[in-house]
């Protein structure tokens, strides 16, 4: 594995971010329209008083956006993932004891944030420039390398992007992912790329030889290939587009209108991550996640 990111230099704004954003910034055209809301213009934060009614009802909402390990509905029908683990935590310890889920697909989390759906994302969402401008967010609880699923002893050689397109091989990716950017930004031929609906049937395509490689986040391929002897997993690695780090670093997202959620969320979060990250480790750890996703990135410089 490559080495953790946590010294890194601060996202520069050219990386998409884990999911287009074609998916999150478009769709809200279509979906934006739904209910009533309080939302603040675009752009203006307030301060808002959310937090003092979520611990007046008791419960908050969460969408999450059914992705392992990000936020998904196992099969006992209960939210589970990275983001409600830490949200039910740290929602406990701001007052409000329940947490409850509401999936929808990923391109609907922002409008369905500003629409009043849930009160804030739960869904591992990159945090970027783009979506900045739309929401509100936490600081960062992981950042994350890429990695292939390539058929047992990579034949092929794989490790990189650029390594894909100068070969000239089939490369699949999921929907919305931002690993369609990154394979496009290092010439991978349009016509080269397969779009699957997730992970599983990343491991169907590479498995019957439909292409050379899926192209997902190291701890989702990680996950996908366990256990199969026909696929592996390859190292993971720092994506590059035009020389330029991708860095893709996942985080919570509240309305504008909710600063004062949002802060207290982050004063919360910012005490799991003392002792070297011990109280957030233990609450990620189930789900895949090691020290090297561990960050100290701000919001205010993926934002930036």
């Amino acid at each position: 594995m490559a080495p953790p990111l946590r010294a890194r230099t601060p996202f520069e704004g050219k990386g998409i971010g884990r999911r287009s954003l074609l998916a999150g910034a478009a769709a809200f055209g279509a979906f934006g329209a739904a209910g009533c809301t309080i939302a603040p213009p675009q752009g203006k934060v307030e301060g808002g008083d959310l937090l003092k009614r979520l611990q007046d009802k008791g419960v908050v909402r969460l969408g999450i956006a059914s992705e392992p390990p990000y936020g998904f509905v196992n099969k006992e029908g209960e939210a589970t993932g990275e983001a409600p683990a830490i949200a039910k935590y740290i929602f406990e310890k701001l007052g409000v004891p329940e947490t409850q889920a509401v999936p929808v697909e990923f391109s609907a989390l922002i409008p369905g944030l500003k629409a009043q759906q849930f009160d804030t994302v739960a869904a591992g969402m990159y945090i970027n420039p783009v979506r900045c401008e739309q929401v509100l967010f936490a600081d960062p609880d992981y950042i994350m390398l890429d990695s292939f699923i390539v058929p047992k002893g990579n034949p092929k050689g794989i490790k990189t992007y650029k390594e894909i397109a100068e070969q000239g091989l089939k490369l699949a990716t999921g929907e919305a992912y931002a690993e369609i950017d990154y394979a496009l930004g290092n010439g991978v031929k349009e016509s080269d790329l397969l779009i699957l609906p997730d992970q599983v049937a990343g491991v169907s395509a590479v498995s019957s030889g439909r292409v050379a490689a899926f192209a997902g986040t190291n701890i989702t391929v990680t996950r996908a290939v366990k256990g199969s002897d026909r696929v592996e997993a390859t190292d993971a690695f720092q994506p590059y587009v035009d020389e330029e780090p991708m860095y893709g670093a996942g985080g919570f997202a509240f309305r504008l209108s909710e600063k004062n959620l949002r802060d207290a969320f982050n004063e919360e979060l910012l005490k799991l991550k003392e002792n070297d990250y011990a109280g957030l480790l233990k609450l990620m750890k189930p789900f895949g996640f090691t020290k090297d996703e561990m960050t100290d990135l701000t919001a205010k410089e993926l934002c930036s």
